[in-house]
């Protein structure tokens, strides 16, 4: 999906003009980055938050020439789904337990 999908699915969901599903998107995005660039982190329950990490400097390779070359620190943006959005990702599939409801015990009591 593409920020211009997005911006359609906006626009149909609230029966917007496109212009006005640009900004609405634009808004949000600006509003996740402003808010990572100051330090903050952004949590949207069901859905994950985002975070900065801090890398440490280090010493990279060069692939091409193999020459070591010095990599500084940077603030990395981070991800991280919440258990909501992983479960819709990857539906569990029914255990062999729930395939049988005759061994369920509430039915063996009466």
């Amino acid at each position: 999906m593409t920020k211009a999908d997005l911006v359609e699915e906006v626009t149909q969901l609230g029966d917007l003009t496109r212009r006005d599903g640009e900004v609405i998107v634009d808004t949000i995005f600006d509003s996740v980055i402003h808010a990572l660039k100051t330090g903050d982190k952004i949590e949207i329950r069901g859905f994950g938050s985002f975070r900065i990490r801090q890398r440490k400097p280090r010493i990279g390779r060069n692939p091409k020439t193999g020459a070591k070359v010095e990599v500084p620190a940077k603030r990395v943006p981070y991800f991280k789904p919440s258990k909501e959005l992983r479960d819709l990702v990857n539906p569990k599939e029914a255990s062999p337990a729930d395939s049988h409801p005759a061994s369920s015990p509430e039915q063996h009591s009466a």
